[in-house]
């Protein structure tokens, strides 16, 4: 079995357009959330989320590129430039043929979605934009990245709500590892913050008006981001060849489903997920020195996660850092994941743990040292990112210090 590495890393998210600004906004726990900015403002009921400012799509796409382009293909693209550059890899015409594109995303093309039904229903419309499909398909975002690269090996699209990205991650991990792929894009991207994607999340009542406070006991909800993280993951040995800089090495994944309930998360399934992921990088659990927490903001999942955290460290649990980044750039739903994993390798780089901020108030169903407010120095050697999707359905990585 081959060992992966990650070579290169790029990002769009709230917090900055970049993997610098935001190892920059972990390190001062700054937040990106803030008033939403958006059309029919006032017939929402949560006015707030994690919005990418000052995003300038011409800047990087010509007026051609970007009509076959809905707002997460291009978060998508833009990660992938970033990640690709630091790379340094030489795409030669026998690395495209092999090399693959797995991205995750919970809604796809959902700007484009509203719009047009915007469109037909509201303004009385009866033709849509031609490329309407191709923009909206969960696919898109993973086919430019082929498409702008000449990536021609292993590639498609992981929805599994807010675990897509790291259910990416894991199959471009195990397609590396196994041999299927020398070098695979993966990650996840997300534009869910238009007018129906409020809407839809409301109905669900675990959105919160003020702050994303996870763990803390008088936590209001979750609060909505946007954005995409990009990484490359390469065979170590193709990598270690060409004198590559490796970031981190994936070094396990925990894949498991509750088969429970469809919304209430279960503390069986994460733990055998955490189990998993280390069994499966032949981890110690002493060894593990930070958890990045899936970390919602909502009761039933930060009390939950931190019970599943318990039960697989047991009294370890109590000196293991967790931390919520989705305090700082809210929850990107399928993008998530992938974000949260820069903290991770921030964590194993530079040995410094981005903080839960806005915390403020302990709670004692979740009696852990989740770092709050302060980025904290740590010597980290080895790391889990958690990820807990509606469905039931659980994906955990596994990562170590190269």
């Amino acid at each position: 079995m081959r060992r992966v590495a990650i070579t290169g890393a790029g990002t769009v998210n709230p917090l900055a357009q970049d993997v610098p600004g935001t190892y920059s906004a972990f390190k001062e726990g700054r937040t990106a959330i803030g008033l939403l900015d958006l059309r029919d403002f006032d017939r929402l009921s949560v006015r707030i989320g994690a919005q990418i400012k000052d995003w300038q799509p011409e800047a990087h796409f010509d007026r051609a590129r970007l009509s076959a382009m809905d707002r997460f293909s291009q978060f998508a693209v833009v990660s992938a430039r970033q990640a690709l550059l630091q790379s340094g890899l030489d795409l030669s015409p026998k690395l495209k043929a092999g090399a693959g594109v797995i991205l995750g995303t919970a809604g796809g093309g959902m700007t484009t979605s509203d719009e047009s039904y915007r469109s037909v229903y509201e303004e009385g419309k009866n033709r849509v934009h031609p490329l309407l499909v191709p923009r909206l398909m969960h696919n898109a975002a993973a086919a430019h990245v082929s498409m702008e690269f000449g990536l021609a090996g292993p590639g498609f699209s992981v929805s599994s709500a807010c675990a897509s990205s790291n259910h990416a991650m894991a199959l471009a991990f195990q397609m590396v590892r196994s041999g299927a792929a020398p070098v695979i894009l993966t990650g996840g991207s997300e534009a869910m913050l238009c007018f129906g994607g409020i809407k839809a999340w409301e109905g669900l009542r675990v959105m919160s008006s003020d702050a994303c406070r996870p763990f803390s006991k008088n936590r209001s909800g979750m609060v909505q981001g946007e954005g995409a993280a990009v990484f490359v993951f390469e065979d170590m040995e193709h990598a270690m060849s060409r004198g590559a800089t490796i970031l981190a090495e994936v070094a396990g994944c925990g894949l498991s489903m509750d088969a429970g309930d469809l919304v209430s998360p279960s503390q069986e399934g994460a733990a055998r997920a955490m189990r998993a992921a280390l069994q499966d990088a032949a981890i110690d659990p002493h060894d593990i020195g930070y958890i990045n927490a899936h970390g919602t903001g909502t009761t039933a999942n930060d009390r939950t996660e931190c019970s599943a955290i318990v039960e697989v460290f047991g009294p370890e649990a109590m000196r293991i850092p967790v931390s919520s980044t989705k305090s700082m750039h809210g929850h990107l739903i399928g993008g998530t994941g992938a974000v949260e994993l820069l903290a991770c390798l921030m964590a194993l780089r530079e040995g410094i743990l981005a903080p839960t901020a806005g915390f403020q108030e302990p709670d004692p169903d979740c009696p852990l040292d989740v770092v709050p407010n302060h980025a904290r120095e740590a010597n980290v050697t080895a790391c889990l990112s958690n990820a807990f999707a509606f469905g039931g359905m659980n994906a955990v990585l596994a990562l170590r210090r190269s």
